[in-house]
């Protein structure tokens, strides 16, 4: 077995990379302000407004009995977040993870909310065959 001075470089002794103990942590890439420090708190979080602006607007309709306009809105809400998230430099707390991770999450997410929207019975307006195939193999009698 060998030891950390024998397996280390010929300059010296390995140094750690990362400390031992976290002490804080990171802001995620983009998530300074979205707006000037001397701009009014919600002016700095915009694109958080607008998202949950979208958001709130969606669930407001579905309470009202319009469940695919409300969960349209919502998936679309997500969907807009993945395009700020990719567009802007600092999006304040719509930053949550890296810049990749947060697009691909609200992005897949935007998309399933919102196909499962257009799929929405009576009358879907998206007919995917398959589906209903799985679903009666799924469930037999």
């Amino acid at each position: 077995m060998r030891t950390q001075a024998e397996s280390a470089p010929a300059g010296g002794p390995r140094k750690r990379r990362f400390p031992l103990f976290t002490k804080d942590t990171a802001r995620p890439e983009g998530g300074g302000r979205a707006a000037p420090g001397d701009a009014p708190a919600p002016a700095r979080q915009w694109p958080m407004l607008v998202v949950l602006s979208l958001v709130g607007l969606g669930l407001l309709l579905t309470a009202f009995d319009l469940v695919r306009a409300g969960t349209l809105l919502i998936g679309l809400a997500l969907l807009t977040s993945a395009v700020l998230r990719w567009m802007l430099p600092g999006v304040g707390m719509l930053a949550v993870r890296s810049r990749f991770t947060d697009i691909v999450t609200y992005g897949i997410l935007g998309l399933a909310i919102t196909l499962l929207a257009l799929m929405v019975q009576p009358k879907p307006l998206l007919v995917i065959p398959f589906l209903k195939d799985a679903l009666h193999f799924t469930v037999s009698k």
